[in-house]
């Protein structure tokens, strides 16, 4: 689960386990390496191409007034300088166009790389892994961290490794030029410069504190709107103003606050770095004055002085989003590393022999990974044979979707095991198991696609024809051809433009098209109404011809002509039998549960 440490930010660090995370992360970079060192090479010849400016401009000054340093065996003049400007602005344009682009190509492709595996991991994982985070958490995990380091990759660092070359080359060119002046500079530019990133990072805490503080007003409004129903039905809409305005009220807060230091900053910007930066200009002039130094080369110590000043300022904060694209790399490999119950790369699942249908639970024990404590399932033994309907019944929290979750084998089983035609389930491999297990929920989520879309997840390889004929079986196809677009039909998210019993139909038609061996229907139609129903329950009624089919039951009169009836209770299977086996039982516990449904719907 993620946690809010928005009041408490941490601050990036770079760190050996980051290192390791980002050496890991690296691999995807590998297959693009001479793109990457191409890359590298066009940064260092642009910036210390760059470097040549502030010299020329001062030689140029020095032209000016006719005190030229440099004999190249011919007397420079002005428009000499203009040629050599124009050319050294060419060739920045030239390299910083190649550095791009080829830092572009191993962003782009490594990082596309990177999410395609990310997903694949994400996607192949068991389902506690979801049960454990977000959804969000994880959406963040391929999008923003990977985003984050494809920046990283592509600007942050082309642009950390540029700060250090101008760095090195201008200290070297300013102690060598003008060793006396440099001097000073690196006496009292330093300080200030890192007492600036200091205040710097203080008030990029204080934004990372509004942010988040804002991020949590648009928490309130996302989750407000999406569920206005329910705020609605409870006439909460003054809690939830009065949740808004609170918060806003923190924003507004904190963001005074920022404004507040973000002013002594600028005090400080004025006062103290342009006051070293004038106290420099002064030694200079006196310099100039004393005759140790042309005014050209004053001109040339002063932009050097603003370029390192500059280098030394986004040092700072480029380690800082450096720092924080190296922890983003550690949330991403935590996840590359995991082990997954798909194997990977996925593939798509093998056609394998067709499974008859002969189910056997063996002493079944079991209990969720999130909640060890609690013994969901106790010596579970059932058998079910080929083409058999049976039915599970029980009380809420009895166990009977949890039978029919390991059977689909979504999570390991602790102790006993389960037989598919005599072989153990985990001898199959997953995926081509599950394209045997076909399931009807009481709850049917459709993807916000077409109708087509929907139906043919079943099968998506398959014709037209076959989508249709899935339609017309499923009591379906009479309502599609009814929509001016039939089958391309959008049906919105989760299927919200489809009734209940529309969407039933569709999930019926697309376990049709997947043509399994097991069927496992969740109530299908206990929330539907009397002619729903009806067209549900046809359809039903084909799909599970000549199939092992397995129903999780409440109201039980939808079971009564079913194989056996297991009636399950505190995880134990305390009675089995026909319908009319059961009702006749004296004090039994299905006969309890028809007395108090038929009195409840009396």
């Amino acid at each position: 689960m993620s946690t809010n440490t928005s009041e408490n930010p941490a601050k990036p660090k770079i760190t050996k386990a980051g290192i390791r995370a980002t050496l890991y992360v690296f691999k995807y970079i590998l297959p693009y390496k001479y793109h990457f060192i191409g890359g590298m090479i066009f940064l260092i010849l642009g910036s210390l191409i760059f470097m040549i400016f502030p010299e020329a401009a001062g030689e140029m000054a020095n032209v000016a007034i006719g005190k030229g340093k440099y004999d190249f065996g011919f007397k420079l003049d002005l428009n000499d300088f203009g040629w050599l400007f124009l050319i050294i602005l060419l060739a920045q344009g030239i390299l910083s166009y190649f550095r791009t682009v080829l830092f572009a190509i191993v962003s782009e492709r490594g990082m596309a790389d990177l999410r395609k595996d990310l997903y694949d991991k994400i996607i192949s994982q068991q389902i506690s892994f979801f049960e454990e985070r977000r959804v969000g958490e994880l959406s963040s995990r391929v999008t923003t961290d990977v985003e984050q380091l494809q920046t990283a990759l592509s600007i942050t660092l082309a642009e950390f490794l540029r700060q250090i070359v101008v760095l090195i080359s201008g200290i070297i060119i300013i102690g060598y030029l003008m060793p006396r002046l440099s001097l000073v500079m690196l006496l009292t530019f330093p300080p200030i410069v890192i007492v600036a990133m200091v205040f710097g990072r203080y008030i990029r805490r204080l934004s990372k504190n509004r942010q988040d503080k804002l991020a949590d007003t648009n928490t309130i409004v996302e989750e407000t709107f999406q569920s206005l129903q329910v705020v609605k039905a409870f006439a909460n809409e003054w809690y939830e103003s009065i949740r808004y305005a609170k918060s806003i009220d923190q924003v507004v807060k904190i963001s005074i606050d920022f404004a507040k230091v973000r002013g002594l900053f600028f005090i400080f910007i004025i006062t103290i770095l342009f006051g070293g930066i004038f106290f420099i200009l002064w030694r200079g002039a006196i310099m100039v004055q004393e005759g140790y130094m042309e005014p050209g080369d004053l001109f040339s110590f002063i932009i050097y002085t603003g370029v390192l000043g500059g280098a030394i300022a986004s040092l700072g904060t480029l380690y800082t989003t450096l720092a924080s694209a190296i922890g983003a790399t550690e949330r991403i490999q935590e996840i590359l590393v995991s082990d997954t119950e798909i194997p990977q790369p996925i593939v798509k699942p093998i056609e394998t022999e067709k499974i008859k249908g002969d189910v056997r639970f063996e002493n079944i024990e079991f209990s969720y990974p999130t909640r060890s404590d609690i013994q969901v399932l106790k010596s579970v033994n059932l058998n079910i044979l080929p083409g058999q309907k049976i039915a599970l019944v029980g009380q809420s929290g009895s166990g009977k979707s949890t039978l029919v979750q390991l059977l689909m084998r979504f999570y390991p089983i602790h102790h006993g095991q389960i037989l598919v035609d005599g072989r153990p389930i985990t001898s199959y491999h997953i995926s081509s198991y599950r394209r045997h297990v076909g399931v009807v929920p009481q709850e049917v989520i459709l993807f916000g696609g077409t109708i087509r879309e929907n139906i043919g997840y079943g099968n998506p390889s398959a014709s037209e024809e076959e989508i249709i004929q899935a339609a017309k079986e499923a009591n379906a196809w009479e309502f599609i051809a009814q929509f001016p677009e039939g089958l391309d039909t959008v049906v919105g998210e989760r299927g919200i433009k489809l009734s209940g019993g529309q969407r039933q139909r569709i999930a019926i038609a697309r376990a049709i098209l997947k043509n399994p061996s097991l069927l496992i229907l969740d109530e299908a139609t206990s929330s539907l109404d009397a002619e729903s129903e009806r067209l549900v329950q046809e359809a039903l009624d084909r799909l599970m011809v000549g199939r092992t089919s397995i129903i999780i039951a409440h109201r039980l009169s939808t079971i009564k002509d079913v194989d056996c009836i297991y009636v399950l209770d505190h995880g134990k299977i305390v009675e089995s039998g026909t319908h009319d086996e059961l009702i006749r039982k004296e004090n039994g516990v299905y006969q309890n549960l028809a007395k108090l449904q038929f009195e409840l719907n009396t």
